[in-house]
């Protein structure tokens, strides 16, 4: 059983992998040495190209690291890697809880060490390139360990508990890991940008003037109280402009990066505002906190029927079983139905984002809403043009042509 349990895994990563390849390879089809006439009025000539030659640039590096990631796997695998690191652990101590994360630190720590060239390259070659990159050295080597310091805390914590669970109640621990994780999300989706944000950039409340003004009466109008609207440093990484929204009731936040106040009019800004304040006039927000407490519940409750059985662990090369080797064969097959949920859930977020497309079209101005998202789309180099087959599995946003045809059909109304 274990023998078939092991090919199927195989199988799986090598679906994944070719499925991949495949969109694209589709995607790639759609590029053009020409100005498409759709994109005319958004892109100029000379934009375009570079537009072009940066996603060629990507899809080239994807091929690169996507088939690296594969064959690593599949070594590892073949090898009994993973059993391998497990002895490792059980060298150390004889406590199943200890073990487990001494077995995800190192796998986790290696993978990420393995990774670090193509991290390097990606930000200081292609980023660079394209004159994005604004990561220096010291920033970069600090937000990695930074990384590894969180990983460890809240990985290695949630992990710890969730074992003691298993190893408390057996087969009920699902119910006590969900309650645990939901509280965490929850805490999360509070707390995120004053307590994780602040270890990788500045925040600061932003400035009276014009701008804030500008907020400050739109919130009026919408009938939403907005107290905490902050800047972060965004340029201290990339020139990319970005805002979002985080947290619920009175801790909700709007987060506007530096680069997007430099980019975009007071207008502009206000309109991409609008959408994201859509998001959580329509309740968006609280669902998707709720869809992805209810996902996770479901997760937990089928790895609850699997995760005890020997034969995942022997699928791996151990006579030993363990949680946590359980686990990593429960992530393995359970890969194909993840994807399946992430397809839904891009479905529902598409929807979600024209709903919020049009509360900022009929609460401010789409005009204000359309420039911002083709200067945004201009300033990133985005692909204009994709593959619908590739948006279908891959984007969680309609097209930015898709957006700009909605919100003129919402404003001719």
């Amino acid at each position: 059983m274990h023998q078939i349990i092991f090919y199927f895994i195989i199988g799986i990563l090598i679906f994944d992998y070719l499925l991949d390849q495949f969109l694209d390879y589709l995607n790639a089809t759609r590029r053009s040495s020409v100005l498409p006439d759709e994109l005319k009025g958004i892109y100029d000539e000379e934009k375009y190209k570079k537009s072009q030659d940066y996603d060629k640039a990507n899809h080239k590096f994807s091929i690169l690291t996507s088939s690296f990631s594969l064959l690593l796997i599949l070594v590892f695998l073949y090898f009994s890697g993973f059993t391998f690191i497990d002895n490792i652990a059980r060298s150390y101590t004889s406590n199943s809880i200890l073990i487990a994360i001494i077995f995800f630190g190192i796998i986790m720590f290696a993978s990420d060490i393995l990774h670090i060239p193509f991290n390097i390259y990606d930000t200081f070659v292609i980023e660079e390139r394209f004159g994005f990159n604004k990561t220096t050295s010291k920033t970069f080597v600090l937000d990695k360990i930074k990384g590894w310091i969180i990983a460890a805390v809240i990985g290695g914590g949630l992990l710890a508990l969730i074992i003691w669970f298993y190893n408390t109640v057996g087969n009920y621990f699902w119910i006590y890991a969900w309650i645990a994780v939901s509280i965490f999300m929850l805490f999360m989706t509070m707390f995120y940008t004053s307590l994780i944000v602040p270890l990788f950039n500045k925040l600061k409340p932003l400035e009276d003037g014009e701008l804030k003004d500008e907020i400050t009466s739109f919130c009026l109008n919408a009938d939403f109280r907005l107290d905490n609207i902050f800047v972060i440093d965004g340029s201290k990484r990339s020139t990319k402009a970005n805002a979002y929204f985080s947290g619920l009731g009175k801790k909700k936040k709007i987060v506007l990066f530096d680069t997007l106040i430099e980019k975009l009019s007071k207008e502009e800004i206000v309109a991409v505002l609008a959408h994201e304040i859509g998001h959580y006039k329509k309740k968006h927000t609280l669902i998707s906190v709720f869809t992805s407490i209810v996902q996770t519940g479901l997760t937990l409750f089928i790895l609850s029927l699997f995760v005890g059985n020997p034969e995942l662990s022997k699928a791996l090369g151990s006579d030993i079983p363990s949680f946590h080797l359980g686990l990593i064969t429960f992530g393995f097959l359970y890969s194909p139905i993840s994807t399946i949920i992430g397809l839904f859930m891009n479905i529902i977020s598409r929807k979600n984002e024209y709903v919020a497309d049009q509360f900022a079209s009929e609460n401010y101005k789409g005009i204000y809403l359309q420039n911002a998202l083709k200067n945004l789309s201009v300033n990133n180099l985005s692909n204009l043009t994709p593959h619908p087959l590739y948006v279908f599995f891959n984007y969680s946003h309609p097209t930015l042509l898709q957006r700009l045809n909605f919100i003129e059909k919402i404003s001719t109304k």
